[in-house]
C-alpha cells in the first residue's frame, strides 16, 4: 500500500507502519473474537418488580464499512422493556462494541444488536436506534460531510404498540436532531 501510494516503505517514518497497521486492524476488528450472546447471559431477576423501559443512550462507537473499510462513527441508543430479568448496563455497551468492531453496514449492525438482546433477554420489547457519520461518504465519493444516517429496529411492544414506541423514542430523544459533537 505504501509503495502503491507513491512513497518509499524504507523511509524512516514508514519503517514501522506495516506493524502498526496490523495492530490497528486487530483492534478495529476485535469483535470477531467475542461472543455477543455470551455477553448477555448473566442477568438479574431481583428487580423489586421493575417493569418499565430501560434505556442506555449515546453509546459512542467506531466501526468500519464493509464496502470501503472506512470509519463509521456514531452513537447507539438501546432500550428494552424487561420481562422478569435485566442485564448490567455495561453489557449493553459491550454488545454494541462487539458488533461495531466488525466490518459492517449500519442497517445490519442495528438489527444484530436488537436481535441479540431480544433472543437472550426475551424482553417485552427492544428498540435500537443508531445515528452515524460514514467516512466512506464524507471523505470520499460524494464528499458530503455533516450527513448523518439514522437506523432503527423496534421489536415486541415497541413495534406493536404505538404508545410504547412513542415513549421510547421520547426517552431516546430526536434521533439525528443533535450533532455528534464528541465523536
Amino acid at each position: 500500500m505504501i509503495r502503491w501510494a507513491g512513497d518509499d516503505p524504507q523511509r524512516e517514518g514508514l519503517l514501522g507502519t506495516p506493524d502498526r497497521i496490523v495492530r490497528s486492524y486487530q483492534e478495529f476488528f476485535a469483535g470477531y473474537d467475542e461472543d455477543p450472546v455470551g455477553l448477555l447471559q448473566r442477568t438479574f431477576e431481583e428487580t423489586n418488580g421493575y417493569d418499565e423501559i430501560v434505556v442506555l443512550k449515546d453509546i459512542r462507537f467506531e466501526s468500519h464499512c464493509e464496502h470501503h473499510i472506512a470509519p463509521i462513527i456514531g452513537k447507539v441508543h438501546v432500550a428494552y422493556l424487561p420481562d422478569k430479568r435485566v442485564v448490567g448496563i455495561s453489557k449493553l455497551a459491550r454488545l454494541v462494541d462487539v458488533y461495531a468492531k466488525r466490518l459492517q453496514i449500519q442497517e445490519k449492525m442495528t438489527a444484530q444488536i436488537a436481535n441479540t438482546i431480544d433472543e437472550v433477554l426475551q424482553p417485552k420489547g427492544v428498540a435500537v436506534v443508531i445515528e452515524a457519520a460514514h467516512q466512506c461518504m464524507t471523505t470520499r465519493g460524494v464528499h458530503k460531510p455533516g450527513v448523518m444516517m439514522v437506523t432503527s429496529r423496534m421489536l415486541g411492544a415497541f413495534r406493536d404498540d404505538p404508545l410504547s414506541r412513542r415513549e421510547v423514542l421520547a426517552m431516546i430523544g430526536t434521533p439525528g436532531g443533535a450533532k455528534l459533537d464528541n465523536v
